[in-house]
């Protein structure tokens, strides 16, 4: 695979204010709904492309993940796939340190206000339709594949993200607890001070239904390398 030259990702600006986090039909986890408040910051436009984590292996020497020679995995511009948290977060660290701006791991709560799009209340980036009833959807997975898609495919929602929900699941920068909902602060919530496993958000190729609710929550060990698993970054506003 040829190295693209370092390059910032394309984001989008996700505006302060507050949303409703949760789902009162979801999981217990999912529960109480709660009022939120982020301040603005930009998130990736796509999720992080093999093209952008071959610039990171080429600067940093660091190993190739699992599927990295895999061909169901490894066109440029597929999201990386396999990486764990901890080395996401070391990409993070590295892209800060080149560009000169901080690039990190979403929160749970930003990751879900941007799924949302402002759409308040909203199941899924493209409204309340479910997935199998979606024309993009059946356009997109209704036959049988072995990883995900290019990134970009279908359609931005109204924040001017793509892929959001779908494709790979997203590592955020949280501990995971099932009960942190009951007591978390209003404003800029990032999780647990500590835990066993790190949150995650959307859904995946490998499920039967390949999109996950904005509002669904999952969690792995930090340390456990996926084929369904990869990442998109977020970048304070100057």
């Amino acid at each position: 695979m040829g190295v693209d030259p370092i390059s910032e990702p394309s984001c989008a600006q996700i505006p302060d204010g507050y949303f409703q986090m949760g789902c009162a039909a979801g999981r217990d986890d999912e529960r109480p709904v709660h009022r939120v408040w982020t301040d603005a910051f930009e998130m990736a436009v796509y999720q992080t492309r093999n093209r952008d984590w071959a610039g990171f292996l080429e600067a940093t020497g660091h190993p190739a993940p699992p599927e990295w020679n895999n061909p169901d995995f490894n066109h440029p511009d597929q999201p990386v796939v396999a990486v764990n948290w901890v080395v996401a977060d070391q990409y993070c660290r590295w892209l800060s340190q080149v560009s000169g701006r901080r690039y990190r791991l979403p929160t749970e709560a930003e990751w879900e206000k941007a799924a949302q799009g402002g759409q308040e209340d909203a199941l899924y980036p493209w409204g309340d339709e479910p997935p199998e009833a979606h024309d993009e959807y059946l356009r997109r997975w209704s036959g049988e594949i072995s990883g995900p898609l290019p990134v970009g495919q279908g359609t931005a929602n109204p924040f001017g993200l793509y892929d959001l929900c779908e494709n790979v699941h997203e590592w955020c920068a949280d501990w995971y607890s099932r009960d942190y909902y009951a007591g978390s602060p209003e404003r800029n919530p990032a999780g647990p001070a500590a835990g066993e496993r790190r949150a995650s958000r959307g859904g995946a190729w490998r499920h039967h239904i390949k999109a996950s609710r904005c509002a669904a929550r999952s969690s792995i060990p930090p340390d456990f390398e996926y084929a369904d698993y990869g990442f998109r970054v977020v970048r304070d506003v100057l």
